[in-house]
């Protein structure tokens, strides 16, 4: 837990040289640089004590209640003054053992499964079915953490996975390729907030966390980049009138990312998902398999040389 941050990622989460970051802060700060759109207003939630570190960097983000097995006295002194003091905060019972069993009521109907206590460690990836057999402790650590986070997810879901980080969620599709493509689109974008044109904007020194957040999401959109960039808007956001970030300068940086690891809750059905993958730098996968087509999707793997697991699990769980 906590890798230290890189100089790019600092500059993309807006962390600047001077702070100094615990190991659990490190970690709340790479869960929520995941998709930091999507975190906008989320609830927090801790597997350790929250330590003033943390609590610093909470205090700055929009978030509308934290649950936590414990809080220091300074970290709660610190979240006890967001949101004028209305902040939730919440105390874990870590004595709960919840039933084994789950119910859910629909129109009359009761349905009832297991609750899901599946473990997910390396033996899940002992499988490896193509012809790249090398599967790096990097890859094992990133391919546990796609499964876990699937293991979580409504399905279908699909997750890139990069240096200890989720970096793009696709979930709740109709389809796998749509989770493919709208998770490859996360990542896409996780990497293009770290090349030099999108950390060198100018921003000015008022300009808040989620608007500068906002900003970049719309710069780096090839349909919308022109509303930040026109006369009227630029100036509210940028010291200067930035450039353009082409799509093939998008491209290029893109093309350059290899080493990423993805995870499926359910099998490829077509190679067409490992094409998509290829394009946002995948090297690494892991998936039940079991699919009429599974032949189609490993010689895909195949042709990029990457190193594919049937984990023969399905992580579907409603």
């Amino acid at each position: 837990m906590g890798t230290p941050l890189s100089d790019r990622l600092r500059k993309s989460y807006f962390i600047s040289d001077d702070v100094q970051l615990s190991p659990l802060a490190t970690a709340y700060v790479r869960a929520r640089g995941s998709d930091r759109m999507s975190s906008f207003g989320d609830w927090i939630s801790l597997s350790r004590e929250c330590d003033l570190s943390t609590a610093l960097q909470i205090k700055h983000e929009v978030s509308d209640g934290i649950i936590a097995p414990g809080y220091t006295p300074e970290a709660l002194e610190v979240l006890k003054s967001k949101r004028k003091g209305n902040y939730n905060i919440v105390l874990i019972d870590k004595d709960y053992k919840p039933a084994p069993i789950e119910h859910k009521d629909v129109y009359g109907v009761t349905f009832e499964q297991g609750r899901n206590e599946l473990k997910i460690d390396e033996e899940m990836l002992a499988n490896l079915v193509t012809e790249n057999k090398e599967l790096p402790s990097e890859a094992k650590r990133d391919l546990i953490l796609a499964l876990i986070t699937l293991k979580y997810t409504q399905s279908n879901s699909v997750c890139y996975a990069y240096d200890g980080q989720t970096i793009g969620v696709g979930a709740g599709q109709q389809s796998r390729i749509h989770c493919t493509r709208l998770a490859g689109n996360k990542a896409d974008l996780w990497f293009l907030r770290q090349c030099e044109k999108v950390q060198s904007l100018p921003f000015l020194p008022e300009v808040a966390g989620p608007t500068r957040d906002n900003a970049i999401d719309v710069y780096l959109s090839a349909d919308e980049c022109d509303d930040v960039l026109k006369d009227g808007v630029w100036q509210t956001l940028f010291s200067e009138k930035p450039e353009k970030l082409t799509q093939e300068e998008k491209r290029a940086y893109l093309d350059s990312i290899s080493g990423v690891s993805l995870g499926s809750d359910a099998f490829f059905p077509f190679g067409d998902n490992i094409e998509r993958a290829k394009k946002s730098g995948v090297s690494f996968v892991a998936q039940p398999g079991g699919s009429i087509r599974d032949d189609e999707v490993i010689k895909t793997c195949n042709k990029y040389q990457m190193a594919m697991a049937f984990t023969g699990i399905r992580l579907f769980h409603h």
